[in-house]
């Protein structure tokens, strides 16, 4: 059930330049799947900040979100024992019984975040992980060393060049030949369609976009389906790639 939360601050602390971990004390027994997002509450600012969970305990729920505007920036200056206000239970998140036995896990930049609870539950659920993750330069790039932590294959790729493979996650997924296995990503929309269409099997993808309400009211985020539209903060922001009617 949604519902408006005053969460303390555990920690919130820089993890590039732009980039911050947000942990805040939470009753968490309302996550059922990984990718789903909460609604941060930013006083003096009329829209709420959807931010995907990256991960959670029992008792806390881990945010990270890039300074991005007048927003994110007040989230950047919480010191521990603030107190955040959140929406929660928010988006359908990624159902790993959809996926096969052996899959392939990519973020970039900003859609890193949620993957990395993903590749716990499937590390969970007994399922074989390779996580691809992108990022613009070596300065942007984070929680590389928590995904290694995990012991599965991880690799990571750079416009720039400045570390790892010098392109984008689908030359890594060619060159590690993992176009034929199940895939789960989150990005920006041209990664997600470079990702379909370089794959020879069936994915789950989650969408970044600009949400007024977050709880289906608005429609200002909708895309177009195989079955009409659909608004990615209540439908999504998880869907199947193949129900996707991606522009030209």
């Amino acid at each position: 059930m949604k519902t408006l939360q005053n969460c303390k601050v555990l920690e919130n602390t820089p993890l590039t330049h732009d980039v911050y971990k947000m942990v805040l004390e939470n009753k968490t027994d309302w996550i059922h799947h990984p990718g789903q997002f909460v609604n941060v509450t930013i006083e003096g600012q009329y829209l709420k900040r959807p931010i995907s969970i990256c991960d959670w305990t029992e008792n806390s729920l881990t945010l990270i979100y890039k300074v991005v505007g007048k927003g994110t920036e007040i989230m950047s200056t919480k010191k521990t024992g603030d107190v955040m206000e959140i929406l929660t239970d928010l988006g359908n998140g990624f159902d790993t019984s959809k996926a096969s036995d052996e899959v392939v896990i990519l973020g970039g930049g900003v859609g890193v975040p949620p993957m990395y609870g993903l590749a716990k539950q499937c590390i969970k659920e007994g399922k074989k992980v390779h996580v691809i993750l992108g990022f613009a330069s070596k300065k942007d790039a984070f929680y590389l060393d928590e995904f290694k932590s995990l012991g599965v294959d991880v690799s990571v790729c750079t416009n720039d060049g400045s570390l790892g493979t010098k392109g984008f996650v689908t030359d890594v997924m060619k060159d590690k030949g993992l176009c034929d296995a199940f895939y789960m990503a989150c990005g920006p929309m041209p990664m997600l369609k470079a990702i379909y269409t370089t794959s020879n099997s069936k994915g789950l993808l989650s969408f970044e976009e600009r949400m007024g309400c977050g709880f289906g009211a608005c429609m200002g985020c909708s895309c177009k389906t195989l079955t009409g539209y659909k608004r990615i903060c209540v439908e999504g922001p998880v869907m199947e790639s193949e129900d996707i009617l991606w522009k030209d």
